[in-house]
């Protein structure tokens, strides 16, 4: 397997991932996160250079974004979508898609990745919940799954509500 930057190419790869990854059973609408990745492309939250593939044997089998976010006046970033095709599952391509984009994002020098997700999941890759470092989502309903990674250059100081790019409001 092969973790790597996204190109123009893939974005109907990525697609398939994240419909797959996310279908729900009995759905037939496409899942938000299809038109979420479609929606930060076009934002200018987007960073090319943060956004992952996993590939293997030449498929796409999993993809990662992270993007511009904000804590206060600190610009941080936030994680997601982040999926795998099913079949691909239980396989170590989230977590080594977890692990490029962290070291990634700490190779640039950001100082922390904020996410909603699984609080039972996130935590093996260094995530805790956001208050304990005093930031909050500025969405109340996301408290019990918002969670926070400091990675090298984060400063004590850096507290407050976080706040996602614009497009994860509009799901």
């Amino acid at each position: 397997m092969l973790i790597r930057r996204e190109r123009t190419g893939d974005i109907p790869a990525i697609d398939a991932v994240h419909r797959a990854a996310f279908a729900r059973s009995g759905a037939t609408a496409e899942p938000a996160e299809v038109d979420l990745v479609h929606r930060l492309r076009a934002d200018s939250a987007w960073i090319p250079t943060l956004s992952l593939v996993a590939e293997s044997i030449d498929q796409v089998v999993g993809h990662v974004c992270l993007t511009r976010a904000g804590v206060g006046p600190y610009p941080v970033l936030a994680l997601g979508p982040i999926g795998v095709l099913p079949e691909h599952q239980r396989a170590r391509v989230g977590s080594a898609l977890m692990h490029a984009a962290l070291g990634a994002a700490d190779a640039l020098d950001e100082p922390l990745v904020g996410l909603l997700g699984s609080p039972e999941y996130y935590p093996r890759f260094g995530f805790q919940p956001g208050s304990r470092l005093g930031i909050v989502p500025n969405e109340p309903a996301w408290t019990s799954h918002f969670q926070v990674r400091p990675l090298t250059t984060y400063e004590p100081g850096i507290t407050g509500e976080f706040h996602y790019p614009e497009p994860f409001y509009a799901l």
